[in-house]
């Protein structure tokens, strides 16, 4: 590989994270078929520090509102406070299984492309036939969501520490079963989506600090700044996106790409 296609990978799977991070259809699961289809890898390491562009996306863009519940929460209002302890909830049970678990998901799931082409196809079906539920809406406003909507939402982002299952898509699901409505279960996810995140990569950070070289560190930079451009702009646009259309056409991307990644393997072996 020469200099040139060196720094072309890691733009784009930057472009691809920053694309795919808070769309419901797994911004893992992309990266590492496009690795093995494709060609197109980098060290599982790169896969989730560059995922801190994604988390400064979400900030830039609700930078504002960040502001202003921190005051509340300072000030001692209690939505606030409800609020973040919804967060915190919600992060828990990914946050400790992901701990416990995390080189059996790196050093396993990660390297069979089959599983993740599975879990594609099964979360695109899953997603549409959800999305097309007749439900009763019984929570709109993410800063009243009550605790244990929270939790049961944590329970399913759980999930997604499989590759391919996607973290927006299980957290979507679980909001929505449980009376939430599109769009809120959207942006439910964003805020979850930082401490997660952050987790994952200040823990990703101090696991492989000894594998993180000047080439390596070059390409997570030139990752991170392509993942923050481009899921800043998701992030900003997908509210009035689902609003208009639901996630059926996330579903549908889901179900084409796993189906062709599957035919790929099995029937030609890739």
């Amino acid at each position: 590989m020469n200099a040139d296609q060196g720094l072309f990978v890691p733009l784009i799977l930057g472009i691809l994270e920053g694309l795919t991070e808070f769309l419901p259809v797994s911004s893992t699961g992309h990266l590492l078929l496009t690795g093995h289809f494709f060609g197109l890898s980098q060290p599982a390491a790169f896969i989730v520090l560059i995922q801190l562009g994604a988390i400064l996306a979400v900030i830039t863009v609700y930078f504002a509102k960040l502001g202003v519940l921190i005051r509340d929460a300072l000030a001692g209002k209690a939505y606030a406070w409800r609020f973040a302890l919804a967060v915190v909830l919600a992060c828990l049970p990914a946050v400790v299984v992901g701990v416990l678990a995390r080189d059996f998901i790196q050093q396993i799931l990660y390297e069979t492309p089959i599983v993740i082409c599975i879990t594609l196809l099964i979360g695109g079906i899953i997603l549409l036939v959800v999305d097309r539920m007749p439900k009763q809406v019984r929570h709109d406003d993410i800063y009243s969501y009550p605790w244990h909507l929270a939790l049961i939402i944590g329970l399913f982002q759980m999930l997604s520490l499989v590759p391919g299952v996607s973290r927006s898509g299980s957290t979507v699901v679980g909001a929505m079963l449980f009376g939430a409505s599109k769009r809120s279960a959207a942006e439910f996810t964003f805020f979850i989506a930082l401490p997660i995140m952050a987790g994952a990569f200040g823990y990703d950070l101090y696991k492989s600090r000894d594998l993180i070289d000047l080439s390596l560190g070059l390409n997570i930079a030139i990752g991170f700044a392509a993942s923050f451009v481009v899921g800043a702009l998701v992030v900003k646009y997908l509210l009035d996106f689902v609003s208009r259309h639901g996630f059926a056409p996330f579903a549908w991307w889901r179900i084409i790409v796993g189906g062709a990644g599957l035919i790929a393997i099995l029937a030609f072996g890739l």
